[in-house]
């Protein structure tokens, strides 16, 4: 679960600061386990900062934390801050930006040139694949690679991102696939025929960030259109 940590000082001296944060960073490069950090000011005090912290776990932060550079950029913030600083540990219940970002990345991933990469950064093991291609679901991650490996043999493709809409465990993404006919695909023979394929995914997230449910609608009658396979 990922875990973030809230750290809220006041400090006269902020550039002091900055410069011993930029310092941390150099000298942790490579060892630190944040991934993500945001400083803002008050707007109604400009001595009152707050920085958010991300890690990709409790355990992570604690790694960080026991690094003695850490423990010297602790001291060394106190002794600039007008009074002792306050830290908030925070388990991320929901976070529907890690959730669009991971919608984005499986698509990367899947049109990724070359062996289909691991997919496990992105969907649970046990996934259910809703395609209307398909007459019987996709159920788990071997029954998905499948399907993708299907579409790879048969296209060269990427997909291009074109709206996004994020609302509690769910993200629809708009997107459009460029894509080059290149092999057999439900007994066509290859034509090398570009063909553009629009549509949309629905995508069920855990807390993980990983994808347990999804559902695909694409114009599948215009690519087979485009394929020669029926009339227009």
């Amino acid at each position: 679960m990922t875990f973030m940590q809230i750290i809220d000082c006041r400090t006269s001296r902020f550039d002091e600061m900055n410069r011993l944060m930029d310092r941390w960073a150099e000298q942790t490069k490579g060892r630190r386990t944040a991934t993500h950090s945001v400083l803002g000011k008050d707007r109604s005090d400009g001595s009152h900062f707050v920085e958010i912290v991300e890690f990709p776990s409790y355990d992570e932060a604690m790694r960080n934390s026991h690094l003695p550079e850490t423990d010297r950029l602790f001291h060394e913030m106190v002794a600039l801050c007008d009074g002792m600083p306050t830290f908030t540990d925070l388990d991320v219940v929901r976070d529907e930006q890690l959730y669009k970002d991971a919608a984005r990345r499986f698509l990367e991933l899947i049109g990724t040139p070359g062996e289909l990469p691991p997919l496990d950064e992105v969907i649970a093991e046990g996934c259910h694949s809703h395609d209307p291609s398909d007459v019987q679901d996709s159920l788990g991650m071997d029954a998905i690679r499948r399907g993708f490996e299907m579409w790879r043999r048969g296209f060269d493709f990427t997909f291009s991102v074109e709206d996004q809409i994020a609302e509690g465990d769910r993200v629809c993404t708009r997107w459009t696939c460029d894509a080059t006919h290149v092999g057999d695909f439900m007994g066509i023979q290859p034509t090398g025929i570009d063909v553009r394929v629009t549509g949309m995914l629905i995508q069920r997230f855990r807390e993980d960030g990983k994808v347990v449910e999804d559902w695909w609608q694409y114009d599948m009658l215009g690519l087979m259109e485009r394929l020669g396979a029926v009339e227009e």
